[in-house]
Formats: structure tokens, C-alpha cells, sequence
């Protein structure tokens, strides 16, 4: 299993940048993980990813408490299926982003700039994955 971040828009705070690549890097040790910026208009989820569980966040979504979090993870990790999280840029999730999803996720119901959205996200791959393998961490 890998764990895809894609995110729209180029990032403008380099403090925010750089956490939450180091909690892709930090993740990376447990298993495969990468955060990419894409042009919605150049990348196509599904047909990059076509057997991963596509998750896109949105305020509107699903919301999840840190133990539903682990299982999501925890589900990709024994069926073997990668996980795709996608974050829009200012005009929200492209809507073929939103048809191609099989979850639509809410970190929370305010609203927040998009790179603060990336690392909270980044933070909690890295919690799900050292709570699933018994990391000090997540304490």
C-alpha cells in the first residue's frame, strides 16, 4: 500500500511546507507515502490510481475522529489498496475530482487555507500509522 497527497496550487508558506513534508517523510518510514502538487486540469485521479480508495477532502465530507482515521489506513494496509487523498485549491475539489471519490472527507467544518489543510492531513497519515504500529507518538 502507498499513500498519495495531491494538492492543488503552489505552496506560498514555506514554514507550513516544510511540516508537513517532514510528516510525509516521517510516515515514509512505515510505509510508502508522497504529497504532490497537480494541475487539476492535467491529472486524472482514477485513471493515475485506478484500484486506490480516493478520498477528497472537503468541508462538507465525512468527519472522522483520529480512531476512524487509523482504520481507514488500517483497511488500505490489509486489503492492500493504496489511499489518494485530495486537497483543492481556492475554488474548492475539481468536480471530477468529487465524482471519481469513493469518500469525501472534512477535517473539520471551518474553513481553512489550503497548506494549513495539507499538513493538519500530513500530521494525521503520519498519527495513523504510528498508532498502527505502536509508535510513541500518538500519546
Amino acid at each position: 500500500m502507498k499513500t498519495f497527497l495531491y494538492f492543488v496550487g503552489k505552496p506560498k508558506d514555506a514554514a507550513l511546507n516544510a511540516a508537513a513534508e517532514d510528516f510525509i517523510r516521517r510516515a515514509a518510514r512505515f510505509s510508502p507515502c508522497e504529497q504532490r502538487e497537480t494541475n487539476p486540469e492535467k491529472f486524472a485521479p482514477r485513471e493515475r490510481h485506478p484500484s486506490a480508495k480516493i478520498v477528497a477532502l472537503d468541508p462538507a465530507g465525512r468527519h472522522f475522529d483520529t480512531p476512524a482515521f487509523v482504520k481507514l489506513i488500517e483497511e488500505g494496509e490489509r486489503y492492500g489498496r493504496d489511499l489518494v487523498f485530495l486537497i483543492g485549491g481556492h475554488d474548492g475539489l475539481p468536480p471530477e475530482w468529487r465524482r471519481v471519490a469513493d469518500l469525501t472527507m472534512s477535517l473539520s467544518p471551518m474553513t481553512f487555507a489550503h497548506e494549513l489543510a495539507r499538513l493538519m492531513l500530513a500530521e494525521q497519515i503520519y498519527r495513523g500509522f504510528a498508532t498502527l504500529r505502536g509508535h510513541p507518538y500518538p500519546r
